[in-house]
């Protein structure tokens, strides 16, 4: 997968968020996605078990800001963002490990009491 084509999907994540399009979240992910978000938490497996917890995402009212360009490495893009949604921001990283077919099928979300602030 091409540098450009992993900015890219980072950048439609962000819009997913801006749009609280579902059905872009549903696009990005493969049929047998993970998805631990934040790290060390329980694994959602599948894709609808990922649409499942994105849909709560989107409901809260979240929206991201890319704070710092993607950084990509193999098959992977790491990038670090701001989730602002109403009385919370949390500084994150998330990390997207994409499929031969060019779809997200692992997501690892670092982050912690630490990085949220009021």
């Amino acid at each position: 997968m091409e540098t450009s084509d992993m900015v890219a999907m980072v950048n439609r994540y962000v819009e997913a968020f801006e749009k609280s399009d579902l059905g872009i979240i549903r696009e990005m992910y493969s049929t047998d996605a993970r998805v631990e978000d934040p790290v060390g938490s329980e694994v959602k497996d599948g894709i609808e078990a990922v649409c499942e917890f994105y849909e709560g995402a989107l409901n809260s009212g979240a929206k991201l800001e890319l704070t710092g360009a993607p950084r990509c490495a193999g098959n992977s893009v790491a990038f670090p963002f701001r989730v602002v949604m109403p009385g919370m921001t949390v500084e994150i990283i998330d990390v997207f490990e994409f499929n031969h077919e060019g779809k997200v099928n692992n997501m690892r979300a670092y982050w912690g009491p630490d990085n949220m602030s009021q």
